[in-house]
């Protein structure tokens, strides 16, 4: 049927004519016959091309979901906690400032009981800046965050970080964070070990916990994936590695 291309291969001439009527070692085509496409693998570069814009999408949705479930975490601790201390202490002190003439004692307790709370209300909104992103890591201080975070979570960790490295504030959340989900949900007293790393044009990174603690997590993939890095979880008898790459800027 005139106008209708075989069903087997296309065949095309490209602007560059030249390089059409060449080879990759830049010798004339057999017979001088331009460049063809065949359609099989065509068809599977668009297909392959659809499934990572599909995935796309699904990771840039989890991203958004697991966003939302964060805040709703914080707003619920800023409820539930901060804001419960906060309004116990302007009620204690009320009574503390009506019991000052009448019973300095009583008033002096209640003093030392508000600066207990104070302390603990001052503890549970650093928590939460943590949980948001610590200042320290736009500063470089990726190491101390991480020694800090397992320490809060319970767990002896062993940290080794080449000493040359020097590691963008994207990157550090990025590897942080990784590092927070498995100090989140490993058991107190689970050995820990992270190593960071660089090699050629990457950053190389590996947690790994003395604990099956599942490889089926998505939230790590999609932040290490989101900047353009990829990351490997393995888990296997009692121990889980999260293994990934970064690229350097």
């Amino acid at each position: 049927m005139p106008g209708v291309l075989p069903s087997a291969s296309i065949r095309c001439w490209p602007l560059d004519a030249a390089r059409a009527m060449t080879d990759n070692s830049g010798e004339p085509r057999a017979g001088g016959q331009p460049l063809e496409i065949d359609q099989a693998d065509e068809q599977a570069a668009l297909a392959g091309l659809r499934r990572e814009i599909e995935e796309l999408r699904a990771s840039r949705r989890r991203l958004a979901l697991a966003a939302d479930d964060e805040r709703r975490g914080i707003e619920r601790a800023l409820h539930e906690g901060v804001q419960q201390d906060l309004v116990g202490l302007a009620a204690n002190l009320e009574v503390a400032a009506g019991s000052m003439d009448s019973d300095p004692a009583a008033a002096r307790a209640i003093l030392e009981e508000l600066q207990r709370e104070a302390r603990r209300a001052i503890t549970e909104v650093q928590e939460l800046s943590h949980r948001i992103f610590p200042a320290f890591l736009d500063s470089g201080g990726l190491v101390p965050e991480l020694r800090a975070a397992a320490s809060r979570a319970g767990l002896p960790t062993r940290i080794d970080v080449d000493g040359k490295i020097t590691v963008s504030p994207e990157d550090a959340g990025a590897v942080y964070f990784c590092a927070l989900d498995v100090f989140e949900r490993a058991p107190d007293g689970t050995l820990v070990a992270v190593s960071i790393r660089n090699e050629e044009d990457e950053l190389l990174f590996e947690i790994t916990a003395e604990y099956d603690l599942g490889a089926a997590r998505r939230a790590p993939h999609d932040r290490i994936e989101a900047i353009g890095g990829h990351v490997m979880i393995t888990s296997e008898g009692d121990r889980t590695t999260v293994a990934g790459s970064l690229p350097f800027p």
